[in-house]
Protein backbone atom coordinates (compact mmCIF):
# COMPACT_ATOMS: atom_id res chain seq x y z
CA UNK A 1 0.00 0.00 0.00
CA UNK A 2 0.94 3.80 -0.59
CA UNK A 3 0.07 7.01 0.92
CA UNK A 4 -2.48 7.50 -1.66
CA UNK A 5 -4.63 4.59 0.22
CA UNK A 6 -5.40 6.87 3.15
CA UNK A 7 -7.67 8.22 0.33
CA UNK A 8 -10.22 5.24 0.82
CA UNK A 9 -10.55 6.44 4.27
CA UNK A 10 -14.35 7.87 4.68
CA UNK A 11 -16.19 7.06 7.86
CA UNK A 12 -15.72 8.66 11.43
CA UNK A 13 -14.73 4.84 11.97
CA UNK A 14 -11.94 4.96 9.50
CA UNK A 15 -10.53 7.85 11.14
CA UNK A 16 -11.09 6.86 14.87
CA UNK A 17 -7.62 5.69 15.16
CA UNK A 18 -6.32 8.72 13.26
CA UNK A 19 -7.77 10.96 16.07
CA UNK A 20 -6.65 8.80 18.93
CA UNK A 21 -2.67 8.64 17.43
CA UNK A 22 -3.14 12.58 17.18
CA UNK A 23 -4.54 12.55 21.07
CA UNK A 24 -1.89 10.81 22.46
CA UNK A 25 0.42 13.15 20.85
CA UNK A 26 -1.50 16.49 22.43
CA UNK A 27 -1.05 14.30 25.33
CA UNK A 28 2.66 13.37 25.35
CA UNK A 29 3.84 17.06 24.92
CA UNK A 30 1.48 18.07 27.22
CA UNK A 31 2.17 15.85 29.71
CA UNK A 32 6.02 16.10 29.43
CA UNK A 33 5.75 20.02 29.61
CA UNK A 34 3.29 19.42 33.02
CA UNK A 35 0.58 20.95 31.94
CA UNK A 36 -2.57 20.66 33.48
CA UNK A 37 -4.51 17.34 31.56
CA UNK A 38 -7.19 17.54 33.63
CA UNK A 39 -9.68 14.29 31.94
CA UNK A 40 -8.14 14.10 28.69
CA UNK A 41 -6.78 10.71 28.67
CA UNK A 42 -10.11 9.44 29.98
CA UNK A 43 -12.04 11.51 27.38
CA UNK A 44 -10.11 11.07 24.03
CA UNK A 45 -10.04 6.85 24.94
CA UNK A 46 -13.99 7.60 25.22
CA UNK A 47 -14.32 10.00 21.57
CA UNK A 48 -11.95 7.10 20.23
CA UNK A 49 -14.39 3.99 20.63
CA UNK A 50 -17.12 5.94 19.82
CA UNK A 51 -15.68 6.79 16.61
CA UNK A 52 -14.79 3.30 16.04
CA UNK A 53 -18.55 2.42 16.71
CA UNK A 54 -19.40 5.15 14.04
CA UNK A 55 -21.08 7.70 16.55
CA UNK A 56 -21.38 11.29 15.99
CA UNK A 57 -23.41 11.83 19.05
CA UNK A 58 -20.73 13.01 21.42
CA UNK A 59 -20.90 15.37 24.95
CA UNK A 60 -19.50 18.76 23.59
CA UNK A 61 -16.05 18.78 24.93
CA UNK A 62 -15.43 15.43 23.21
CA UNK A 63 -17.10 16.68 19.80
CA UNK A 64 -15.18 19.91 20.25
CA UNK A 65 -11.46 18.21 20.57
CA UNK A 66 -12.24 15.05 17.62
CA UNK A 67 -13.46 18.12 15.69
CA UNK A 68 -10.51 19.94 16.13
CA UNK A 69 -7.82 17.46 15.67
CA UNK A 70 -9.65 16.90 12.28
CA UNK A 71 -9.54 20.22 10.82
CA UNK A 72 -6.18 21.13 12.00
CA UNK A 73 -4.88 17.90 9.76
CA UNK A 74 -7.07 18.82 6.84
CA UNK A 75 -5.65 22.46 6.81
CA UNK A 76 -2.27 21.45 7.66
CA UNK A 77 -0.66 19.96 4.51
CA UNK A 78 -1.17 23.05 2.32
CA UNK A 79 0.81 25.61 4.06
CA UNK A 80 3.45 23.31 5.26
CA UNK A 81 4.46 22.47 1.17
CA UNK A 82 4.41 26.49 0.68
CA UNK A 83 7.50 25.99 3.08
CA UNK A 84 9.10 23.45 0.54
CA UNK A 85 10.51 22.89 -2.68
CA UNK A 86 8.13 23.93 -5.50
CA UNK A 87 8.38 20.16 -7.16
CA UNK A 88 7.55 19.02 -3.32
CA UNK A 89 4.91 21.44 -3.16
CA UNK A 90 3.28 20.78 -6.31
CA UNK A 91 3.36 16.81 -6.29
CA UNK A 92 1.14 16.59 -3.06
CA UNK A 93 -0.78 19.31 -3.45
CA UNK A 94 -3.55 16.63 -5.62
CA UNK A 95 -3.14 14.12 -2.27
CA UNK A 96 -3.57 17.31 0.19
CA UNK A 97 -6.67 18.65 -1.48
CA UNK A 98 -8.44 15.14 -1.69
CA UNK A 99 -6.94 14.73 2.25
CA UNK A 100 -8.31 18.19 3.12
CA UNK A 101 -11.80 17.37 1.79
CA UNK A 102 -12.33 14.36 3.32
CA UNK A 103 -11.22 15.10 6.85
CA UNK A 104 -13.35 17.85 6.61
CA UNK A 105 -16.33 15.99 6.01
CA UNK A 106 -15.98 13.95 8.90
CA UNK A 107 -15.19 16.59 10.94
CA UNK A 108 -18.75 18.18 10.30
CA UNK A 109 -20.41 15.19 11.63
CA UNK A 110 -19.00 16.43 15.18
CA UNK A 111 -19.00 19.79 15.11
CA UNK A 112 -22.43 19.77 14.03
CA UNK A 113 -24.58 20.61 17.48
CA UNK A 114 -21.27 22.59 18.79
CA UNK A 115 -21.63 26.31 19.40
CA UNK A 116 -18.63 26.98 18.05
CA UNK A 117 -15.51 25.47 16.61
CA UNK A 118 -12.57 26.80 14.58
CA UNK A 119 -10.28 26.27 11.82
CA UNK A 120 -6.96 27.15 12.45
CA UNK A 121 -4.45 29.12 10.37
CA UNK A 122 -0.65 27.64 9.80
CA UNK A 123 1.55 30.17 8.96
CA UNK A 124 3.21 30.49 5.56
CA UNK A 125 6.04 31.72 4.31
CA UNK A 126 4.33 35.19 3.27
CA UNK A 127 3.32 35.53 6.86
CA UNK A 128 6.73 34.82 8.66
CA UNK A 129 9.20 37.71 8.36
CA UNK A 130 12.82 38.07 9.80
CA UNK A 131 14.78 41.46 9.11
CA UNK A 132 12.37 42.42 6.56
CA UNK A 133 12.39 39.25 4.59
CA UNK A 134 10.77 36.16 4.30
CA UNK A 135 12.11 33.85 6.96
CA UNK A 136 12.60 30.98 4.24
CA UNK A 137 15.03 33.19 2.44
CA UNK A 138 17.47 32.18 4.85
CA UNK A 139 16.71 28.26 5.26
CA UNK A 140 18.41 26.41 2.74
CA UNK A 141 17.84 22.62 1.19
CA UNK A 142 15.03 20.77 1.97
CA UNK A 143 15.68 19.07 5.47
CA UNK A 144 16.48 22.15 6.75
CA UNK A 145 13.15 23.84 5.28
CA UNK A 146 11.31 20.51 6.17
CA UNK A 147 12.44 20.71 9.65
CA UNK A 148 11.72 24.07 10.18
CA UNK A 149 8.42 24.31 8.64
CA UNK A 150 7.82 21.70 11.00
CA UNK A 151 9.37 23.21 14.36
CA UNK A 152 6.98 25.71 13.31
CA UNK A 153 3.57 24.87 12.39
CA UNK A 154 3.54 21.85 14.83
CA UNK A 155 3.92 24.34 17.72
CA UNK A 156 0.61 26.28 15.85
CA UNK A 157 -0.98 22.71 15.67
CA UNK A 158 -0.57 21.99 19.16
CA UNK A 159 -1.71 25.32 20.74
CA UNK A 160 -4.61 24.85 18.77
CA UNK A 161 -5.89 21.58 19.49
CA UNK A 162 -4.61 21.26 23.03
CA UNK A 163 -6.54 24.39 23.58
CA UNK A 164 -9.78 23.37 22.04
CA UNK A 165 -9.42 19.86 24.03
CA UNK A 166 -9.43 21.55 27.40
CA UNK A 167 -5.80 22.20 27.76
CA UNK A 168 -4.36 25.04 29.45
CA UNK A 169 -1.06 26.05 27.19
CA UNK A 170 0.24 28.79 28.68
CA UNK A 171 0.27 31.72 25.94
CA UNK A 172 3.44 33.27 26.86
CA UNK A 173 5.49 30.42 26.56
CA UNK A 174 3.73 30.04 23.26
CA UNK A 175 4.55 32.96 22.25
CA UNK A 176 7.88 32.78 23.07
CA UNK A 177 8.56 29.85 21.84
CA UNK A 178 7.12 30.85 18.51
CA UNK A 179 9.66 33.90 18.29
CA UNK A 180 12.80 31.58 19.23
CA UNK A 181 11.87 28.93 16.64
CA UNK A 182 11.69 31.60 14.09
CA UNK A 183 15.06 33.27 14.92
CA UNK A 184 16.96 29.78 15.72
CA UNK A 185 16.06 27.89 12.68
CA UNK A 186 16.60 30.97 10.31
CA UNK A 187 20.13 31.38 12.00
CA UNK A 188 19.59 34.47 14.11
CA UNK A 189 19.95 33.00 17.48
CA UNK A 190 22.45 30.56 18.15
CA UNK A 191 20.62 28.56 21.27
CA UNK A 192 16.93 28.09 22.45
CA UNK A 193 15.99 28.62 26.10
CA UNK A 194 15.74 25.66 28.12
CA UNK A 195 12.35 25.59 28.34
CA UNK A 196 11.32 26.20 24.65
CA UNK A 197 13.81 24.03 23.57
CA UNK A 198 12.46 21.05 25.85
CA UNK A 199 8.99 21.83 24.26
CA UNK A 200 10.24 21.90 20.49
CA UNK A 201 11.88 18.37 21.77
CA UNK A 202 8.85 17.08 22.63
CA UNK A 203 7.01 18.63 20.01
CA UNK A 204 9.39 16.63 17.71
CA UNK A 205 7.81 13.46 19.07
CA UNK A 206 5.44 13.63 15.72
CA UNK A 207 7.92 10.90 14.70
CA UNK A 208 5.75 8.88 16.60
CA UNK A 209 2.47 10.58 14.98
CA UNK A 210 3.88 9.13 11.72
CA UNK A 211 4.74 5.85 12.21
CA UNK A 212 1.94 5.16 13.99
CA UNK A 213 -0.55 6.50 11.22
CA UNK A 214 2.00 4.22 8.65
CA UNK A 215 1.78 1.36 11.14
CA UNK A 216 -1.88 1.58 11.63
CA UNK A 217 -3.03 1.75 8.08
CA UNK A 218 -0.71 -0.38 7.03
CA UNK A 219 0.92 2.07 4.36
CA UNK A 220 4.44 0.65 4.64
CA UNK A 221 4.95 3.89 3.14
CA UNK A 222 8.70 5.80 1.73
CA UNK A 223 7.41 9.33 2.30
CA UNK A 224 6.45 8.68 5.92
CA UNK A 225 9.69 6.47 6.41
CA UNK A 226 10.96 9.98 5.27
CA UNK A 227 9.29 12.01 7.28
CA UNK A 228 9.65 10.20 10.16
CA UNK A 229 13.13 10.40 9.87
CA UNK A 230 13.57 13.76 9.76
CA UNK A 231 11.70 14.18 12.57
CA UNK A 232 13.18 11.48 14.59
CA UNK A 233 17.04 13.35 13.88
CA UNK A 234 16.01 16.62 14.91
CA UNK A 235 14.19 15.52 18.46
CA UNK A 236 17.30 13.32 18.97
CA UNK A 237 19.61 16.61 18.14
CA UNK A 238 17.41 18.89 20.04
CA UNK A 239 17.71 16.25 23.28
CA UNK A 240 21.67 16.02 22.89
CA UNK A 241 21.66 19.74 23.24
Amino acid sequence: MTVLSLLSLTSPADFADWYRIGAEYVLTVSEGMDFETGSFESEYQEATAAMRAGDTDLPPDLARSVAADLLADAVFCDPYCEWMPLWYELALAPFNQLAETKLRSVAREYADGLDHVSVPRFSRPRDVYVDGRSALCYVDGFVDQFVFADALLHLEWYDHVARESGIAVPASLVERTRAETITYYTGHREELSDDVRRFQELLFTDDAWVRDIDAVYGLDSALFGLWERLLRDERERLAAV
